[in-house]
């Protein structure tokens, strides 16, 4: 985002935080739960983003937190809008005549911080290194669409090479990409950060770039305290659109929301991205013009983890009964204070191809949740868990949604605490779910296979759940061979009527951020993606 985000988990309950983000029980007026840095240089901007999940790399990010820093250090060829409309950064053009070659132009005169120059040889040899199965990338799957992906990232065994033959350099500031089979919505793909470049120094030593990187974005790195802080500062050769507006960025870790939020209207913080729930009835009181309320292209979930003995080979019947019972219109405005939206479909309205699916499998019905988890043969154990992040103020609404589906059904329903963001991706990661997660996802490009595709195909990185569906995926192929956008984007609507009848994950509601600023800074906007845009802000 703004250099899209990485196909990105939302951390924070309340808002984007999604991913990538808190709640907890500590006291927000503590000295250990004040802003962890010691002060900040003067001309910064402080944000409450805490400790990445993985080193900087950017195509091993992939969540909200370490999305924010990725994007301040690194530019991709492309991003979007407010209104999730392309904005050239470092290409000069994308172009295609077929859906399956296309011609990547890049603005020359770019250079790393390092001074060395971007050029087409800089993102290829970056795809190849990150598509390579040998180097571990947790969004290698992205780059599956190009020829000879297979070769570097064969399902099992060794790469049979090093390269994707569909990546040629044609001179230093020009490269086509050969695809598969043709991809109506590619370009859009490539607005995702995972797709920027490395410099040369990046292959000496990736485990030590990953803490000190060397990007090509608004910002440069300046140093990482581990669970303190990390900081960039503006790079003044930049020559992408979103130029820094400010010195440098502070990205402070907050053991909760309510401490970040107590900083922010004490003065110590600048920005805070999501108001907790505790906060969020006097927020707008306590910031007055610094108050932010916006809907953005993010969506929260329930996602059964399909490996674990309560969903294994259990008929989705039992699942669209359980989402029958819980009541989202009274969660969303009691406990989340109006600042969610009910979904009506498994993608949020500010995407192409979002539909309203006409079905009463996300309305409150208590009767018809007891008959259908019935007639589907139950809830093995008549349990289930809910695990999620204890740093994103998910636990109110986790509690509210127990109790309706308890009420409803006399299914059993706790929470899964783990106790920060980072800690709740590693057991989706490593399949260590006991039950269901609660998923939230925000855009990393503006159509509806980003909220299928990357999170529903049997083989994408992010469907931690483990869904798998032969039939799901042959709709995507087909959707994928699509002659224009437009008849891809009706293909993944098809595909995601099908999903109801599947139900890989129960749709709760679309996000809104609601977070604000201190008077210390000005111009705070929200992205397309519900980031801030921190390259535009100014510090009075």
């Amino acid at each position: 985002m703004r250099g899209a985000k990485s196909a990105k988990w939302v951390a924070g309950a309340i808002v984007v935080a999604l991913a990538a983000t808190a709640c907890g029980g500590s006291d927000s007026g503590s000295d250990k739960n004040k802003g962890n840095a010691s002060g900040k240089p003067a001309g910064y901007v402080s944000i409450d983003v805490g400790e990445p999940q993985k080193p900087l790399i950017p195509a091993d990010t992939n969540e909200s937190l370490g999305s924010y820093v990725i994007q301040s250090l690194f530019t991709q060829l492309l991003d979007f809008d407010s209104d999730g409309n392309i904005v050239y950064t470092n290409a000069e053009s994308v172009e295609t005549e077929d859906s399956k070659t296309w011609t990547v132009k890049l603005k020359s005169g770019w250079k790393f911080h390092n001074g060395e120059a971007v050029t087409a040889q800089s993102y290829v040899d970056a795809w190849n290194w990150y598509a390579n199965v040998k180097n571990k990338q947790q969004n290698a799957f992205w780059f599956s669409d190009i020829k000879g992906y297979g070769d570097v990232h064969p399902d099992k065994g060794e790469p049979k090479a090093d390269k994707m033959s569909g990546l040629k350099v044609v001179d230093e500031t020009t490269f086509t990409i050969e695809l598969t089979e043709k991809v109506p919505y590619f370009n859009y793909k490539l607005g995702y950060a995972t797709w920027a470049p490395l410099p040369k120094v990046f292959y000496d030593d990736p485990k030590a770039f990953g803490q000190k990187p060397v990007g090509n974005g608004p910002y440069k790195f300046e140093k990482w305290n581990h669970k303190k802080l990390i900081q960039v500062a503006a790079y003044d050769e930049y020559q992408g659109p979103n130029k820094a507006q400010n010195k440098g960025i502070q990205f402070k870790n907050y053991a909760t929301v309510e401490a970040a939020y107590q900083d922010v209207v004490s003065g110590n913080l600048d920005i805070i991205r999501q108001v907790g729930p505790t906060d969020l009835p006097k927020y707008k009181q306590d910031l007055g013009k610094g108050a932010i309320e916006q809907p953005y292209a993010a969506i929260q979930t329930l996602v059964p983890a399909f490996y674990t003995d309560t969903f294994k080979d259990m008929d989705p019947k039992v699942r669209q009964g359980l989402s029958m019972a819980i009541d989202r219109d009274t969660i969303t405005k009691t406990v989340l204070n109006n600042t969610r939206t009910p979904a009506t479909s498994f993608t949020p309205p500010q995407v192409k191809g979002n539909q309203d699916l006409g079905t009463d499998v996300f309305t409150y019905n208590p009767e018809k949740a007891k008959q259908l988890i019935t007639e589907g043969g139950g809830v093995p154990g008549n349990k289930i868990m809910i695990q999620y992040n204890t740093d994103g103020g998910h636990k109110e609404w986790v509690t509210a949604a127990c109790e309706s589906i308890r009420k409803a059904t006399g299914v059993e329903c706790v929470g899964d605490a783990k106790p920060d963001f980072p800690t709740d991706l590693e057991a989706r990661d490593n399949d260590q779910v006991k039950s269901m997660y609660r998923g939230g996802w925000v855009a990393d490009y503006p159509v509806n296979v980003n909220f299928i595709k990357e999170l529903y195909h049997s083989k994408a990185e992010a469907n931690n759940g483990r869904f798998k569906d032969a039939e799901i995926d042959k709709m995507m192929a087909e959707a994928d061979k699509a002659n224009s956008l437009e008849d891809a984007v009706k293909g993944y609507q098809e595909v995601e009527k099908k999903l109801l009848d599947k139900m890989p994950a129960i749709p709760l509601w679309y996000y809104r951020i609601n977070g604000g600023h201190a008077d210390t800074v000005d111009n705070v906007k929200v992205d397309f993606h519900g980031d801030l845009e921190l390259t535009g802000v100014t510090v009075k």
